[in-house]
């Protein structure tokens, strides 16, 4: 028995917001103290690295449930199924709903729970919880979703993954400009042919690598320090990436009984461009081969670092023929992986 997925959905937020967007910020260094470099370099040297030029950031009146709401919408509508047949809802974030303006969290209900409610969800059969597993959240709930549907508990999932992490970044700390906000989702169900997942692999390290990305204080000394934003320390992480993505993506592909040189197309995290090509590269070179040209779409670009929605998104712009000069055809081998806070890092080989 295989899972597929049979719908996709995704909300791109329509605010756009520009590199330019950070040229009046004043950005500290974790001390407080000024940067001496001007935003103008700052900027510069983050695109140089990040390849991010735009970002998208929610309307006011949205917030993380909202997102995940219109796409899971667009999922149910591509797969054709009956919402009230779905037998799971799994929703995957880590700050829950932060209202604009805010930075408190709320999670009560479950966000999953919101959005069965806005689905219009009758069946109370249909359960519905949230996963926090860092940027890896969706690939994970698609294999709790793998889980279900083999033991017999479900027949049809829908996985989510969905953030708004323009409102939990310290507008003072030069990492904020790597997060937007956006939502992907998908139904999975079990699959009768030979389309579907193949193998996966999943991984928690949480000896000195739990605290790589935390919550913590502002770096400006006049804010209150009892709030908290998001942090992480980047070079430990590239350095945790590049060390351990390629080998889980290797086990992962091993297992499958794939040759690499049938893969045509590896949807990864979208979290820094240089370092997703970096570990692309050390993948392949597992294997002695070099990486092809056009085997890692990216959306990072445009659309920054979403988080667990990254990886559903750009699955569906792609089938939707919304990444320029990349396509996936029935039959392609695709790997999908991830990595984040934890640190967690999963994968899994699909044939579509």
């Amino acid at each position: 028995m295989k899972i597929k997925i049979t719908g996709t959905g995704s909300y791109i937020p329509e605010r756009v917001i520009s590199d330019k967007y950070f040229e009046l910020h004043q950005f500290l260094n974790d001390d407080g103290t000024p940067i001496k470099q001007s935003n103008e370099v700052i900027i510069k040297k983050f695109k140089a690295i990040t390849g991010i030029e735009e970002r998208r950031y929610s309307e006011s009146h949205h917030n993380t449930s909202d997102l995940a709401f219109l796409a899971s919408q667009k999922a149910i509508e591509s797969s054709g199924i009956d919402p009230e047949t779905l037998d799971y809802i799994i929703f995957a974030h880590n700050f829950g709903d932060v209202k604009f303006g805010s930075n408190q969290s709320d999670m009560i209900p479950s966000l999953a729970s919101r959005v069965k409610h806005k689905l219009g969800i009758k069946n109370p059969k249909c359960v519905a919880y949230d996963l926090i597993f860092g940027c890896p959240g969706w690939v994970e709930g698609v294999l709790q979703a793998n889980a279900f549907i083999k033991s017999g508990m479900a027949k049809k999932c829908l996985v989510i993954g969905a953030e708004t992490l323009s409102r939990v970044v310290d507008d003072h700390d030069r990492d904020s400009m790597i997060y937007s906000d956006g939502a992907g989702a998908t139904v999975i169900e079990v699959s009768d042919d030979e389309t579907g997942m193949l193998s996966y692999e999943t991984a928690s390290f949480t000896e000195e690598e739990v605290g790589f990305l935390f919550n913590g204080k502002s770096y400006h000394p006049g804010l209150d320090q009892n709030i908290n934003y998001i942090k992480m320390y980047g070079r430990k992480i590239y350095e945790f990436a590049l060390s351990n993505v390629p080998l889980a993506m290797k086990e992962c592909l091993d297992k499958s009984g794939i040759s690499i040189d049938e893969v045509k197309k590896i949807l990864i995290h979208q979290a820094n461009e240089k370092m997703d090509e970096a570990i692309v590269d050390r993948f392949y070179k597992l294997y002695d081969k070099e990486a092809p040209a056009d085997i890692m779409p990216m959306s990072i670009h445009d659309l920054g670092n979403s988080s667990v929605a990254t990886v559903p998104t750009l699955f569906n712009l792609i089938l939707n023929g919304q990444i320029e000069n990349h396509e996936i055809n029935k039959g392609d081998i695709l790997i999908f992986a991830s990595v984040g806070a934890g640190m967690n890092i999963n994968a899994f080989v699909y044939r579509y």
